[in-house]
């Protein structure tokens, strides 16, 4: 078992469900404010109520807990090349999400940036230590 792309990939997971969370709560409720909802410009709420919060018709927070669980898996199988390619897929996603978050929606949501960071580090850590 692999303990670090492990435990990356748990973290990345549970930062999926809390924006999952935020997701359906703003879905509810127009009014809803997410803790990391500092100012306009720094919003994971802004995100969640973004049309760029889905891809094929199901929210990005739910593509990334589905691949934050095949990481997870990975790394519990101790299988290197599979979570370097999981690792490089997770960083160009990140890129691309990242240039829309900054770029088109021009927002920072902390949790986003949390896993964008995350997946950088997964890709130099199966680089350099797989």
């Amino acid at each position: 078992m692999l303990i670090f792309p492990a435990l990356l990939a748990l973290i990345c997971f549970l930062l999926s469900m809390y924006l999952f969370m935020v997701e359906k709560k703003v879905k509810q409720n127009s009014t809803y404010k997410s803790f990391c909802d500092i100012s306009d410009k720094i919003s994971c709420t802004k995100v969640a109520k973004s049309s760029y919060s889905t891809f094929f018709l199901m929210p990005n927070s739910l593509w990334g807990m589905l691949f934050y669980t095949m990481l997870f898996f990975a790394s519990i199988s101790s299988s290197k090349l599979y979570i370097f390619a999981l690792s490089i897929a997770g960083a160009i996603a990140s890129i691309i999400l990242a240039f829309i978050l900054y770029g088109i929606i021009k927002t920072v949501c902390l949790v986003c940036t949390s896993t964008y960071i995350i997946n950088i580090l997964l890709v130099i850590y199966s680089y350099w230590y797989l």
